[in-house]
C-alpha cells in the first residue's frame, strides 16, 4: 500500500442546499478522489459500518476529539469512509455531532474494492463491507498504512487497535521526532 496512489472514483454525496426548501433540503453532489485528496495531507480511516458499536463508541468519536492534535502534526483533514450510502453517513454524522471529521459515503464499495479492503460480512448480515484500516495520504499517495490483523471474509472478530486514532497519532509524532 505504501507509495500507492488512492483509487480514482466519484463519490455520490448529499449536501445541504437551503435553496431547495422543504423538510429535506439536500441535493446530490459528485465528489472525486482528487477533490478529497489532491494537495492535502489527510488521515483516512475505514470501518465496517456506520452506527456499529466500536465505530460509534471509540473510533469516530476519538478521531473527532483528537482533531487538533492531528492538525498539529501536519494533517489537513480527517476522513472516515465506509461502505454505506450518503443518507446513512449523513445521519450517522448528525448523531455523532461531528464538526471536524468528514464522512465519505462509499455506497457501492468501489473505492474500498479498489483499495483491496472489501470483505464479505455475511456472517453478520452486512453483505460486502470494508475491512478496518487507516492511512496517512499525502497528495493522493499512501504515506503510512495501518491495517487491522486478520483480513478475511466473514471474520469471527472485529480487531481494533492498529487503526485507532491514538496509534496513528503516535506514529505521526514519532516521525516528527525522528526528523
Amino acid at each position: 500500500m505504501l507509495g500507492r496512489k488512492v483509487p480514482s472514483v466519484t463519490f455520490r454525496t448529499r449536501v445541504r442546499d437551503e435553496s431547495i426548501g422543504g423538510p429535506n433540503p439536500f441535493r446530490w453532489q459528485e465528489v472525486s478522489s482528487d477533490d478529497y485528496f489532491a494537495g492535502k495531507r489527510v488521515v483516512l480511516f475505514s470501518l465496517p459500518g456506520a452506527f456499529t458499536p466500536t465505530c460509534s463508541t471509540y473510533q469516530l468519536p476519538d478521531f473527532e476529539k483528537l482533531h487538533a492534535e492531528f492538525q498539529a502534526e501536519g494533517i489537513d483533514e480527517i476522513y472516515c469512509i465506509s461502505v454505506n450510502d450518503a443518507f446513512v453517513m449523513n445521519a450517522w454524522g448528525k448523531s455523532q455531532d461531528l464538526e471536524n471529521v468528514k464522512l465519505i459515503p462509499d455506497g457501492s464499495g468501489e473505492f474500498t474494492r479498489k483499495m483491496g479492503m472489501l470483505v464479505a460480512k455475511d456472517n453478520l448480515g452486512f453483505g460486502m463491507r470494508s475491512w478496518r484500516y487507516g492511512a496517512v495520504v499525502n497528495n493522493g499517495v499512501v504515506e503510512q498504512w495501518f491495517e487491522e490483523e486478520g483480513y478475511s471474509d466473514n471474520c469471527d472478530s472485529d480487531p481494533y487497535g492498529v487503526s485507532s486514532p491514538q496509534n496513528i497519532l503516535e506514529s505521526l509524532k514519532g516521525i516528527r521526532k525522528a526528523a
